[in-house]
This record gives C-alpha cells, structure tokens and sequence, in this order.
C-alpha cells in the first residue's frame, strides 16, 4: 500500500483535526467527501497519509504520543474521532520567534527541553512531506523549518503567511529538485475564499467596488497570537492581497479596503465569525451595499485544502517536480507565487492531478 509520510511542525488545533480526520475517514468509503477535491486524488486517498514525526514547544505536548498531544491544552478543536496510538513521539523543537507576547499566556514552555536536530528526526522517521502549522509570525521558525525539511530530502507545505513558496525559498527547493507548496491556506468555504469570490463578482457584472471590509474573531489560540498587531502584519498582507488580486486593474486604494483577525473571543472555542461588507455603485451611480456573515469552524474547513495539498505533493515528488508549484499553491493558498482567478486556478489544478501540467 502507498503511503504518504508526514511530518508536522506545530501540534495545535490545525494539526489536531487533521489528525483527526484522517481517522475518521480511515474505515469510510464514501464516494464523495465533502470538502476535498477527489475522494482518489492521482491514485492516492485520504488513509494513505501517515504522521510520523511531530515537533511543538509546549510542555503539555512534548514526548507525548501524538494521539495524546493533540488533544492537550491550549488546543480546543472539535473532538471528531477516537485517535489510536500512533507511536510517533511529539519532539520539542527550537521556538526562535514561533511564540509571541499574547501566546506565551497559553504556551507552556520548559526552558530545560533541550530541542532536538530537526533535521535528523526528519530524516529517521523517513517523512517524505514537512507541514508548517507554526503561529503566525513565525518569521525566523518557519525559515529555519524549510531549510530542515530541505536538509531532510522532503517536500514542503507552508500553511502560514510566510512568504516562502512565493519567496526565497522557491528557488532553494527548485535547487534541491523538492516541492513547495504555500503560502498560507485558503479554507474550503472560509472568510478570504468569500470575499475574494464577492468582489469577484462585483468586478464581472460591472458594478463599481468602492470600498470593502473582512473582519474576523474567533475564540483559539489564532485569534489570541494575532493580537499582537506586529506578528498580523503578513497576515493583513495576505488576505488583502488574495482580493485585491482578482480586482485587477481595479484594486481598491488601500484606505478602501480593511481585512484581518480583529478580536480574540474566547468562548466562540474553535468557531470563526466573519462580518463582511462591499460598498459600491450601479448603473447610474446608485449606490449597492452587500453585508455579509459567515460563521465556522475554523480548522475544519482548512482540514479538506490541506489533505488535497499533501496529495498533490506527494504526486510532485512522485514525478520528480521541484519548486514551487504554481497550479496547487494557486487554487489552494490565498499568496501563491502566482495568482489566478479561482476558476482558472481550478482548471490548472485539476490538469496537473491527470498529468497534463508539470506544475
């Protein structure tokens, strides 16, 4: 039996339903599975992935089985299946700057942990794919876990907004002959996918958009980092640009367009609240207001997106593709190192799965 090796950096509620819900689906033989592309993407399916290496910083999480450590505090995802035990043992990695001012209030970490050779573990436990789930503004954590992964002979998905698949690190994994994939994920029906989607809209039917806002709270450990406004900077940049980039020649002057994580609500748990609105004119210069809201489970619809990305990773690295690759990361990320519009993105994607597009 195929089976795709993954390591993950960072056990937090993104690793935590992924997990899960590759076990979930593990007995399940459904046709068709809500939230992914293909149940049997290039010959692969949802029970062929496989953890076998995980890196945290938290105590609670730290030499525990895997199965255990994703259901430690501070997580709080949804409970979606019984996890068995895996064997794969969470190792403590370096922080560097994966934990900020308003994390450290949730993280526990124990300064006489010493962190592992990351890049050893990755290559002993014979991962062929590394994930990134680091919090956001993890500049120097998520460069330093690229270039192990890279040591390491493994592809990369960045599910962050780090700039690495659409940065520097393109041209060293092209280099290296490995994958990349990034750079930070779009949810399967999530605030970014929307309002790129609407503002879409308005730009096809003609209708003038003036000004827009996509502001989010949410109640996990996302929501808590993001407070600190300085490691929200990549992520405002992000999500702006995933909309302004379907406006074209007509983007937004940037006092018109307000998006990002705006409040931390602990007891909205793992749910995400999105209000949006789009302000524009009609034929006529009569005015057209559109309010929005989308409420969530946060890590789920990231959870679909990112069992297609491990697949469609593991077929770069089958067919000995290197580098960013564009027609995945397109569809799949909200800062690809090139942008389409969704539909197009689609039509790539879907190319490059039946083998008729390199990348």
């Amino acid at each position: 039996m195929k089976k795709i090796r993954v390591a993950l950096v960072g056990v937090g509620n993104c690793s935590s339903f992924l997990v899960q819900a590759i076990e979930y689906y593990r007995e399940r033989n459904e046709k068709e599975i809500p939230g992914i592309l293909h149940v049997d993407l290039g010959g692969y399916k949802i029970p062929d992935i496989e953890f076998v290496a995980a890196f945290d910083v938290d105590r609670r999480k730290v030499g525990k089985d895997l199965s255990k450590a994703i259901f430690q505090q501070p997580n709080n995802a949804v409970k979606l299946a019984e996890v068995p035990r895996s064997g794969v043992r969470v190792e403590k990695g370096p922080v560097l700057d994966g934990v900020g001012d308003y994390l450290k209030k949730a993280v526990s970490i124990d300064p006489n942990q010493k962190p592992v050779d990351v890049a050893d573990v990755i290559k002993s436990s014979k991962a062929q794919i590394v994930i990134n789930y680091l919090p956001v503004g993890s500049c120097d954590a998520s460069r330093y876990y690229a270039q192990q992964a890279l040591d390491a002979r493994c592809g990369f998905i960045n599910a962050i907004p780090e700039f690495l698949a659409s940065g520097e690190f393109a041209k060293k994994f092209e280099e290296q002959k490995l994958p990349i994939l990034g750079d930070d994920i779009k949810g399967q029906l999530g605030a970014s996918i929307l309002s790129r989607t609407l503002a879409r809209l308005f730009k096809d039917r003609g209708t003038a958009l003036d000004r827009m806002y996509q502001l989010n709270f949410g109640g996990n450990t996302d929501f808590l980092n993001l407070l600190e406004e300085e490691r929200l900077k990549s992520k405002r940049i992000s999500k702006t640009e995933t909309v302004q980039s379907v406006l074209e020649e007509k983007r937004l002057a940037d006092e018109n367009i307000k998006i990002g994580p705006s409040d931390y609500v602990p007891w909205l748990g793992t749910r995400k609240i999105a209000s949006m609105r789009f302000e524009g004119r009609s034929f006529g210069d009569i005015d057209v207001h559109l309010d929005v809201k989308l409420d969530v489970d946060d890590k789920s619809v990231s959870a679909g997106i990112m069992v297609d990305a491990i697949r469609c990773c593991k077929l770069a690295l089958d067919r000995k593709i290197e580098g960013a690759l564009v027609s995945p990361s397109a569809y799949f990320f909200k800062m690809p190192p090139v942008q389409y519009p969704d539909y197009v993105a689609k039509e790539m994607l879907e190319e490059f799965i039946r083998g008729k597009r390199e990348r």
